[in-house]
C-alpha cells in the first residue's frame, strides 16, 4: 500500500505538469510570441522561461517542506511534472498540426521525445537543487 505522501506527491506532480502545460500554451497563443526576432515574441518568451523557473522552484519547494522527501525522491517528482507538462505541449502541437492540415509524422516522436528530452535535465538540476536544500536546512 502506499503511503499519503506518496500520493499528494503525485498529485502535485499532475497539478504542477498541468501548470507548465498552460504557461507554454498561453505564452506560445500570444501576439507576435511564435516570432523570435520581433521584441515582443523575445519578451512573451523570456517571461514563459521565468514563470516556468518560478514553478519548477516552487515545486522543489513544496516537495521539500510539505512532503519531507528525499532529494532523489524531489527530483523524481519535478521530472514527472516537467514530463507531464511537455507531453500536453506536444498533444497540443500534434493536434494544431491535425486541425491546420501541417501534420507530419514527427509530431509522433515529439510526443515522446519532448517529456524525454525534457525530463532528464529538469531531474538532474532539480536532484542538485534539492540536495542543496536539504543539506543548507540541516545546518
Amino acid at each position: 500500500m502506499q503511503s499519503k505522501s506518496a500520493d499528494q506527491s503525485r498529485v502535485r506532480s499532475v497539478l504542477f505538469g498541468l501548470a507548465y502545460f498552460v504557461v507554454g500554451a498561453v505564452s506560445s497563443a500570444l501576439p507576435g510570441a511564435t516570432a523570435w526576432s520581433d521584441q515582443s515574441g523575445r519578451i512573451w518568451r523570456l517571461a514563459a522561461w521565468a514563470i516556468s523557473g518560478l514553478v519548477f522552484a516552487t515545486h522543489i519547494g513544496c516537495e521539500h517542506f510539505r512532503g519531507h522527501n528525499s532529494p532523489r525522491s524531489i527530483a523524481l517528482h519535478v521530472a514527472l511534472a516537467v514530463a507531464i507538462g511537455a507531453f500536453g505541449l506536444a498533444v497540443s502541437a500534434t493536434a494544431h498540426s491535425l486541425v491546420t492540415s501541417h501534420y507530419r509524422p514527427a509530431y509522433l516522436v515529439a510526443l515522446v521525445a519532448w517529456p524525454a528530452i525534457i525530463a532528464v535535465p529538469a531531474f538532474l538540476i532539480a536532484l542538485g537543487l534539492s540536495a542543496i536544500l536539504a543539506r543548507l536546512l540541516r545546518r
